[in-house]
């Protein structure tokens, strides 16, 4: 479930080689979630990285997320 969010949103995300020849990417419809490094590859996996604790920072402060939905039971809560 988290993995598939991820693939999803690596798909959406828009990628720019910047004037220093690093490599920024990020994804529109998440906010705030962006990623530059070295090489086309190092971008990627430290968007994904992002991507992911984003993610896990919004299913912990129970916020919504466009396209990823997760139901919450009291054990759950209780452990967050």
């Amino acid at each position: 479930m988290i993995n598939q969010f991820i693939d999803q949103n690596l798909k959406r995300a828009k990628y720019k080689i910047l004037k220093d020849g690093t490599y920024y990417a990020d994804v529109p419809r998440l906010r705030g979630v962006w990623a530059n490094a070295k090489n086309l590859e190092d971008c990627r996996q430290e968007l994904r990285e992002v991507i992911e604790g984003w993610l896990l920072a919004k299913v912990h402060s129970h916020e919504s997320v466009p396209g990823f939905s997760f139901k919450f039971s009291p054990r759950t809560l209780k452990h967050a």
